[in-house]
């Protein structure tokens, strides 16, 4: 008898082997030392950040190379091997247009320096880095993008000051303290009622997505509601369909800008009409399993059907419910 599918792996971005000790971001010895004999992960205004040859790793520099001192934007990420690692972001002088290792989605690409050394997206170089550097910079791109918008006070409006090595915000009005947020989004894979595990799945696609492109549904809790309940609202809201069945598969970070995706999958009956929600939803159809695992046999991509990159959570589940 078939079992429920299940994820085969860690989503790419929940990797990480660091020691995120809480108590050293707050012992100011303890960050000197670790400034001193640490690596930081450069980030460019974009988030792009340097990788070695063939992406599987993380171009760092020696913390000092940066500063003799730990400048007050340094963000500290963590600690592995007895090494700190931080991230540090700046303007860089970079030529555009490099291909990315994974441009499934075609949005994001790369761009070198004048010696030649690459810079790439989290989300084109995610899935081919080792878990070290995913964990890392996947921690680096939310905590930057948590920074880039909390310089001044929510309750106040009074400028703010990094504190805890960039884990917290002081604020310098009101004394008000803040911590990086982050907005919980279910992500569903929806597919029919044959069976165990169905034999045909739900796609979508926005209209600002490149054409062809085509994921499983997602979108934001609300407030005062469960994860399960969001999974249910959302899928009808974007293509008129109720759910049953609604089973938690795994979760994933995706700081772009500051969001982890819950992963779920539920039932639908067989051939359910499927009606997008207009101005959200460009088109959605139903795939059968064949026409899925030719399009992930050919890396994602074939005419007429363009899967989302393998950095993605969405592309692990559809893999997952193909090989069911």
């Amino acid at each position: 008898m078939s079992t429920p599918f299940q994820l085969a792996e860690l989503p790419s971005l929940s990797r990480s082997t660091v020691d995120r000790n809480e108590l050293v971001r707050t012992d100011p010895a303890r960050l000197a030392k670790l400034w001193a004999t640490g690596r930081v992960i450069l980030l460019d205004e974009k988030g792009r950040t340097p990788v070695g040859a063939g992406a599987t790793t993380l171009a760092t520099r020696p913390a000092v190379r940066i500063a003799d001192e730990r400048p007050p934007d340094a963000l500290l990420l963590g600690e592995h091997d007895g090494v700190g690692y931080w991230a540090v972001q700046r303007a860089e002088q970079l030529r555009e247009g490099v291909a990315s290792p994974d441009n499934a989605w075609g949005l994001w690409t790369g761009a070198a320096s004048e010696d030649g050394e690459q810079w790439h997206d989290l989300r084109t170089v995610g899935a081919l880095l080792d878990d070290t550097s995913a964990g890392l910079y996947t921690t680096a791109v939310g905590l930057t993008g948590w920074h880039a918008r909390a310089g001044f006070c929510a309750k106040c409006g009074a400028p703010t000051e990094r504190v805890n090595a960039g884990w917290a915000t002081h604020c310098t009005g009101c004394g008000r303290e803040e911590y990086p947020r982050t907005d919980p989004a279910v992500i569903c894979l929806v597919h029919d009622d044959v069976g165990v595990n169905g034999a045909s799945v739900v796609l979508a696609r926005q209209p600002i997505w490149p054409p062809e492109r085509y994921s499983v549904l997602a979108g934001f809790v609300e407030a005062g509601e469960s994860l399960e309940a969001c999974v249910a609202r959302e899928i009808a809201e974007e293509v008129g369909v109720s759910v049953t069945g609604i089973r938690y598969l795994g979760s994933q970070p995706w700081p772009f800008p500051r969001s982890i995706m819950v992963g779920f999958t539920a039932l639908a009956p067989r051939g359910a009409e499927l009606r997008p929600a207009d101005g959200e939803i460009e088109e959605a159809r139903w795939v059968s399993r064949t026409e899925l695992r030719k399009a992930l046999a050919a890396g994602g991509d074939i005419e007429g059907l363009k899967l989302p990159g393998p950095t993605s959570i969405a592309r692990l589940m559809l893999s997952a419910w193909a090989a069911a």
